[in-house]
């Protein structure tokens, strides 16, 4: 399997990031904001890849020949949710106004004692949808994978380190270990399922018109976990503005072993089906810049 985000390196000067930290944290956010204006430029003109990586996808959910101000709109979305990461991971929920959708699926089963699994994407901001987790008192661990981003994992550990140490770093081998654990104090253990990683051979799933190859672990790893599975979205919408969607995706996902490749792209394609309706909702807010149609594969 051939994963084209795997082989991108994150971009970004350390200092130029601790920089804007400080004048976010120091000066305000207003200001902050306004730096992003040059540095979303600068990276539009100087990151080829990452552009015609995201072409293909516009031109997708656009339904239409693409713009700069198309191209420029995502990458000062994406810059956004960044610079606000500042602001979450160092509580400061109050600068944020957030329309939260849904969250009855989710409090209802943590309030009967029931761990439950979030499942979200590369679409729009999961910091936001931890803070809400963490504002209630929610335990939320996070599976990600680290090691093509060192630079935001030491900024989010120099901001955090406590929200560092709930990261579940994906394929380690104490992994799973932490992963029940937090599901049996009844905890959230939450995961992107849009980009496959390592070895997983992938999912065909139909995707803004034309098949694209989902991971398959993701839908493995519910049939045995056997908790509650709730999807969730946290749409950036400008400004201070987001919109945060939880979905009941299901009680437990069971899969018979007699059928199991046909029923995981089932499950599957359903994933893909509620995301790509949200995407359609905040097409700007795709985070996955490189071919997804093509790189995944």
């Amino acid at each position: 399997m051939s994963v084209g985000w795997l082989r991108q390196q994150e971009r970004g000067n350390r200092m130029m990031w601790r920089f804007i930290i400080w004048v976010a944290l120091s000066v305000g956010r207003p200001i902050a904001r306004a730096l992003l204006y040059p540095i979303c430029v600068y990276f539009l003109v100087l990151t080829k890849q990452a552009r015609r990586g995201i072409e293909p996808y516009l031109i997708r959910v656009l339904g239409r020949p693409i713009r700069w101000i198309d191209l420029f709109r995502q990458y000062y979305c994406f810059a956004s949710t960044i610079l606000d990461r500042t602001f979450l991971l160092a509580g400061q929920y109050h600068h944020f106004d957030v329309d939260i959708h849904g969250v009855e699926c989710l409090k209802e089963r943590l309030a009967s004692g029931r761990a439950c699994i979030l499942i979200g994407s590369h679409l729009g901001s999961f910091e936001i949808v931890r803070a809400i987790g963490l504002s209630r008192g929610v335990e939320v661990q996070v599976m990600m994978y680290e090691h093509n981003a060192p630079l935001i994992r030491d900024i989010v550990r120099g901001l955090n380190p406590a929200v560092a140490d709930a990261v579940i770093q994906t394929g380690s081998p104490e992994a799973m270990l932490r992963v029940s654990e937090c599901l049996a104090r009844g905890g959230c253990v939450g995961m992107m399922a849009d980009r496959i990683i390592g070895q997983d051979p992938g999912v065909p799933c139909k995707f803004l018109g034309t098949s694209a190859a989902f991971p398959a672990a993701t839908m493995r790893l519910m049939s045995i976990l056997q908790v509650p599975t709730v999807l969730f979205f946290g749409l950036y919408r400008g400004g201070n503005r987001y919109e945060v969607h939880f979905e009941l995706f299901a009680e437990q996902i069971t899969i018979d072993r007699q059928h199991r490749e046909a029923e995981i792209q089932q499950w599957t394609q359903r994933y893909a089906d509620r995301l790509e309706h949200y995407c359609r909702l905040a097409p700007d807010n795709w985070f996955n810049f490189y071919d997804f149609w093509t790189e995944q594969r």
